[in-house]
Order: structure tokens, then sequence, then C-alpha cells
């Protein structure tokens, strides 16, 4: 899969999020309301996760070389797992510290009280833009699926973390309105410190959801279940009988290897097994464009299915 739509849409949300953490931080000066300092903590933790996302891409371009046959590609993978950390630690847990704080020692939000209310208004409508850049970049590449197994399934990830991050951003913003204006209409700072643990909770689940997603990734992950059967229709065609064993993994989020042992019919032509060789690759590529990276060891199979020289187990 190109990388163009989820640069796209990391752009997009570093742009918003850069502008409205200035203004939620200049809110939080005026009214020292937590919940404004949560959500501006949250969009500067949200914009340093998107140059991460930027710069992993950038390294995953590296050509091989001998220390890395296989690419850079999983650099993508390593950079939106530290993006799960920093919205765990700085986000989240710094949202809950920020709420026992303001519970402990509430304060009613005296100054500017407008301010805020017409701050997260005004923020609530960039993020709904940037959420809706990140739907439309996302949609194509959905085939259909739900967008919870979409974010399950994808092998790229900066789009599901510019989704996840945008959703809890979307709603991160509408409980910090809740606080704050529950704040204002009862003069209990103590609804504050409730915006803001909300925030904190809602970030914690978002990062945990990416941890345990791109750290499937980091480990290695193989070709679907669709992929795969279709793979393996592929390699059977003109000089190959069928599919001995079979072993895939993703190197990158848009680069699957396909490392197999396929029973080609006996002959006593190289030549011959090597064109067979060549003609299944050819028709791998056109069922799974992912499949750049083919490894095909030809055998003869017996009548029970098994390679030749090995017993059948």
């Amino acid at each position: 899969m190109s990388t163009e739509g989820g640069s796209k849409a990391i752009i997009a949300a570093l742009s918003a999020n850069l502008g409205i953490a200035a203004t939620k931080f200049v809110a939080f000066a005026l009214t020292q309301s937590s919940s404004m300092l949560a959500e501006g903590i949250h969009s500067l933790a949200d914009s340093g996760n998107q140059v991460l996302l930027l710069i992993g891409g950038r390294r995953a371009e590296r050509r091989a070389n001998e220390e890395h046959p296989f690419g850079y590609g999983r650099s993508r993978y390593l950079y939106a797992f530290l993006v799960s950390v920093i919205l765990f630690s700085v986000g989240g847990l710094f949202a809950l510290y920020e709420a026992y704080h303001k519970w402990s020692h509430p304060e009613p939000i005296e100054n500017w009280q407008w301010v805020p209310v017409v701050v997260l208004l005004a923020a609530i409508t960039m993020e709904g833009l940037s959420l809706r850049t990140a739907v439309r970049e996302a949609t194509p590449q959905r085939d259909g699926r739900s967008w919870w197994r979409f974010i399950r399934e994808t092998k790229s990830p900066e789009l599901p973390v510019v989704l996840l991050e945008d959703t809890a951003a979307e709603l991160g913003l509408v409980f910090a309105l809740f606080g704050v204006s529950m704040t204002l209409v009862t003069g209990d700072g103590r609804w504050d410190a409730v915006g803001t643990a909300m925030i904190g909770l809602l970030l914690i689940v978002v990062a945990v959801i990416l941890a345990m997603e791109t750290s499937s990734l980091l480990v290695g992950e193989g070709a679907t279940a669709d992929d795969l059967a279709q793979i393996k229709q592929a390699l059977i065609g003109s000089g190959v009988n069928g599919v001995i064993h079979i072993r895939t993994l993703y190197v990158g989020p848009d680069e699957l290897l396909v490392a197999a042992k396929i029973a080609v019919v006996p002959t006593e032509s190289a030549v011959e097994v090597a064109e067979a060789i060549n003609e299944a690759e050819v028709r791998v590529r056109a069922a799974v464009p992912d499949a750049k990276l083919i490894f095909l060891e030809p055998d003869i199979a017996h009548g029970d299915g098994g390679p030749a020289g090995v017993p059948a187990s």
C-alpha cells in the first residue's frame, strides 16, 4: 500500500494539532482550567506523534543493505509503537495526575469564563476537519470492511494511528467541554477534574489498542487468510502441481515475503523447472501485489502430497 494517503492524513492532523495546542495553552493560561491543560498536552503529544510517523515513513524508504537485507520497512511499525508509548505516558498519565491534583484542590473558573468554551468549540471543528481527511484517505483502502476490522487488519500503521488519535481528540474535546461547562454552571472545580480524568482514561485506552496492534506487527505477521488462499491458488499452474508448505511474513507494510516449497511436474529439464517457478512468481504478484519477495523451492510430491525423500508427517 502506498504511503501517500497516510502522509496526507498525518500532515493534515499535524497542522490542526499545532494550532489547536497553542490556543488551548493560551486558554489554560487565562483560566487555569485543568481540562484545558490536559487537552493542550494531548494536542502537543499528538503533534509529536505525527512527527514520529513522518520520520518512520522516511526511514522506511532507505534501501536494503548487507546489514538489513530486507530493507527498513518495519521502521514504520517501530515509530508507530513509540506513538502509543507517548500517548500513554505523556497524554494519559499526565491527564490522570492533573485530574487528581484538581480534585484534591478544586478551583472554579473565575476569569475569562467564555474563553475555554470558544476554544473547545473551535477545536472540535478543526479536529473534525482533520478526522474527515483521515477518513477520506482510509476509505479506499478499507475495501468494505468495518472501521474496527480495518484498524485490526491493515499492515500500514499510519492511517489507523491518525484515525484513532483524531477520534480520541474529538471525544477528548467533548469531555473537556463537559467538564468546563459543568464547572461554569455549578462553580465547582471538581467537574473540571472529572473532565480531565475522562480524557486521561480515553488516551490510555487508545494507547493500549495502538500498542497491541503495532507490537503484533513488530513481532511479525503473515498474510491474511484471504491473501494466503490467493497465493496458494496462484502458485498452482503450468509446471506446478501443488504447494507442499508455505510461510509468509510482512517485512514492511507493503512488502510481503513468501517462502514456499512447491511440487513441480517431474521433468529432467532444469529450464522447464525454472520457467515453472518464474511463471508461478508472476501469478502470485498479480494475485497479491504486496508479495514482492518470493522464494520458491521446487520439489516432486509423492502420491500422499509429501516431498520426495521426506517421510510424510
